[in-house]
């Protein structure tokens, strides 16, 4: 089903452009308005005056609601969606929910309600619960990060991207791959860090390699959560030679305390990471990209697409999987014989 995104697109203008000239505002030329609905037309595009409540309606304010407001991710996810938002002529109100009783109490108090016309969350894995909250008090709901079946996502396929890293390091010659996950059952429910560690499961079945319980170190999504993580693993008997770290700031802190161990990132050890944080290039890091803002901007489209900002509301959810890239840089090389070993 096309979305006002779509139409936006066939006619080469923005999302907000699109909207105001199926509305017929006047502060749209007559050429750009005929182009949006010829446009329209063509994909089939059926505007629905009852969705109309972000633009035109009771409210024009959006809520985001996050875990963490601090971490790369969520910024430059929130940055995207609020630029798409704010384009359309949306109020952005932000909700930091911090800890899983944070999150409790948000949902029981709802201070949503009354409020917003529509809800984007980010990396939170919506229970029924919850879902019925929104529906409630009618707030149109979209999630970034997290995939449920019955609410609009966008979202890159973690396992897959995951998978991904792990066979490049195979590719080398790697075979004592160590793993650097975030918690896998984390009280807010994040599936992420499960997914990248079937990924990696996933590769070494490929490869005929049974996992090594020793291998695989849980720790939190931040620098020191790296450090503490890759000390324990190159203390082994017998160590990785490569580690596949869940997020890019893990791994910098990783490669800081592989160094100060004596340890050469890639002689001794090779080293991947996840996100393409805006450090990881200047560390040369290994990683995988997510294209962060592009998920923000796309949920926030989804999002105008039920509201309404001129859009219909979809029959049916709609969810999309943005593409993933390995970027190889000088953390990663083939594997040979090394002189160093734990002490």
């Amino acid at each position: 089903m096309a979305t006002i995104a779509d139409v936006a697109r066939v006619a080469k203008v923005s999302v907000s452009t699109a909207s105001r000239a199926l509305r017929d505002s006047p502060q749209i030329s007559e050429a750009t308005r005929r182009r949006v609905k010829e446009a329209a037309h063509e994909l089939d595009y059926v505007v629905n005056t009852s969705a109309r409540r972000l633009a035109s309606g009771h409210t024009n304010a959006v809520g985001l609601l996050v875990p963490y407001v601090t971490g790369w991710f969520f910024g430059q996810a929130i940055t995207g969606a609020e630029q798409v938002l704010r384009a359309a002529g949306c109020d952005v109100l932000l909700y930091n929910l911090v800890d899983i009783d944070g999150r409790r109490s948000f949902f029981e108090r709802m201070p949503l309600r009354n409020v917003v016309g529509g809800a984007l969350t980010f990396s939170l894995a919506l229970i029924q619960e919850e879902i019925r909250q929104f529906e409630r008090y009618r707030i149109a709901l979209t999630t970034v990060g997290e995939a449920t079946a019955e609410v609009s996502s966008v979202m890159i396929d973690d396992r897959a991207a995951a998978a991904t890293a792990v066979r490049h390091l195979l590719n080398l010659g790697h075979r004592r791959i160590g793993l650097i996950s975030g918690e896998l059952d984390h009280p807010m429910g994040f599936k992420s860090s499960g997914l990248r560690h079937q990924g990696y499961r996933d590769a070494l079945a490929q490869a005929g390699i049974a996992p090594d319980p020793a291998l695989m170190v849980e720790a939190d999504y931040t620098v020191q959560g790296g450090c503490l993580a890759v000390a324990r693993l190159m203390s082994l008997a017998e160590p990785p030679t490569a580690v596949f770290v869940m997020s890019d700031e893990m791994a910098i802190g990783a490669m800081h305390t592989a160094r100060s161990m004596g340890i050469r990132v890639p002689e001794d050890l090779s080293v991947v990471g996840f996100d393409d944080y805006k450090m990881s290039e200047l560390f040369g890091l290994t990683t995988i990209r997510q294209p962060v803002l592009a998920e923000g901007r796309s949920g926030a489209e989804l999002l105008l697409s039920a509201l309404g900002d001129g859009a219909d509301t979809p029959v049916h959810p709609v969810h999309k999987v943005l593409p993933t890239e390995l970027v190889v840089r000088a953390t990663t090389r083939r594997l040979e014989p090394r002189p160093w070993s734990a002490p």
